[in-house]
């Protein structure tokens, strides 16, 4: 029998898909998902497409990333903002790529059991739970759930996690309580809710489809 946690959490599920569409979940290139999910700490997604798109015009292959003088790595993705802190992040982590593998792929990671890959991953430099979980789950497919500033905003306002949850800690409290098969498209659905609705500030309420599973507006 389903717990009452679960069937609320595929009701919002169901509401979310009749709004924003189903997502079939499609591999990625790992390795452009790990420097790409650099590259979107602390900005927006614009800014970081435009990095990465002058990334990708700059250099031919990984391998030039990797070996590039660490200035005009910093140069070209700019745009995200905190270069100088990002490019040396991305060109350690490409390194250690290399020197424990032999080649440039993280293809290996398909086949450790998933807390271990997690933890290979939050080993490199500028990798936190987030960029891990989204590397795992965009480009492999894997039961990892990650956790931006919309989801983090929605869940807590739901009441799915504690209020004071903090962001790391939500990693573990909603891989606890979703069913993996539904990690993909509820993930890009709470981003797309809380992007269109669940605003920071001034959230849409009176639009939301939410509404009656929502501890926020139920206690306004």
């Amino acid at each position: 029998m389903m717990n009452p946690e679960t069937e609320t959490i595929l009701h919002i599920h169901n509401l979310l898909l009749s709004e924003y569409g189903d997502h079939a979940w499609r591999p990625r290139d790992p390795v452009a998902t790990l420097v790409s999910t650099i590259l979107s700490q602390n900005t927006n997604d614009v800014n970081r497409d435009r990095a990465f798109d002058q990334l990708e015009e700059h250099f031919p292959t990984w391998e030039a990333v990797r070996d590039a003088p660490v200035r005009e790595l910093i140069e070209a993705i700019r745009p995200a903002g905190l270069a100088p802190t990002k490019a040396p992040h991305i060109q350690e982590a490409l390194r250690r790529i290399t020197i424990e593998q032999g080649e440039l792929s993280l293809d290996f990671l398909a086949g450790l059991p998933l807390e271990e890959a997690r933890a290979w991953l939050r080993s490199l430099p500028g990798v936190g739970p987030k960029t891990a979980a989204i590397v795992l789950l965009f480009a492999f497919g894997r039961p990892a759930f990650p956790v931006d500033t919309h989801i983090h905003r929605v869940t807590r306002r739901l009441g799915l996690i504690p209020g004071r949850a903090t962001r790391e800690q939500a990693h573990e409290l909603l891989e606890a309580l979703i069913p993996p098969e539904i990690y993909y498209p509820f993930h890009i659905n709470l981003i797309a809710h809380g992007r269109a609705v669940c605003h920071a500030h001034d959230p849409a309420c009176a639009r939301c489809i939410l509404q009656p599973h929502c501890a926020y507006f139920t206690s306004k």
